[in-house]
């Protein structure tokens, strides 16, 4: 049991670290309340999904190949600089008043979901520390174990995707508007930061070639 707790405490850790998923969660709870801010974190957890398969499958080397790698930074870029871009033109929208917003919720998944499947970081992440825990794992336990576990990772990515839908869709409860038009104008810069560095990486490896 302590072992099961201890890999969703190491999901928790894979996902608590500041990137544009968290911003993009911050800015969606802020203008459009927990749903939406919860379902984009569902998208993210699905890509993660993804590549832990992969990497399950002993496929993720074809992830690093260079022209696959350029396409995702390039692709991670044109998304975060949309979502970036998108959130500025809508900061000064934020309202206190809980009424009921129009987008999407299938926009707010699949903004989380292409944002982090076209994340080389997280690609490289799951590749790094899933693919060393699949190793250690593989050395004492069974593939059944191996599922088991892995599901607690996937859950501990879930709990912190709530946790975070929670405290920015609760933020506009408490926060003047103008506070929240100022968190929503940073997260936005966030996520064109993170663009940008995306964009960088990918004329990186285009160049070098």
């Amino acid at each position: 049991m302590m072992t099961f707790i201890s890999y969703i405490f190491l999901g928790l850790s894979l996902a608590a670290p500041i990137g544009p998923v968290n911003a993009a969660q911050m800015e969606k709870g802020i203008k459009h309340g927990f749903l939406h801010a919860w379902i984009l974190g569902i998208g993210s957890v699905l890509a993660d999904i993804f590549y832990m398969l992969a990497v399950f499958l002993g496929v993720g080397h074809f992830i690093q190949i260079p022209i696959v790698k350029a396409f995702l930074w390039l692709f991670g870029f044109f998304i975060l600089i949309y979502s970036g871009i998108e959130g500025l033109s809508n900061a000064g929208k934020v309202q206190i008043s809980q009424q009921r917003e129009t987008e999407s919720l299938w926009k707010s998944f699949f903004t989380g979901f292409l944002m982090s499947i076209s994340n080389p970081l997280t690609i490289l992440f799951w590749l790094g520390i899933y693919g060393s825990v699949l190793a250690k794992t593989a050395t004492i336990y069974g593939v059944e174990d191996l599922l088991i576990y892995s599901s607690a990772i996937i859950l501990g990515l879930v709990i912190w995707d709530i946790t975070m839908a929670f405290v920015a869709s609760s933020a506009k409860k408490f926060l003047s508007t103008k506070v929240l038009s100022i968190i929503a104008i940073l997260s936005s810069l966030s996520l064109i930061g993170f663009g940008l560095y995306f964009g960088y990486e990918a004329l990186k490896i285009i160049f070098t070639k």
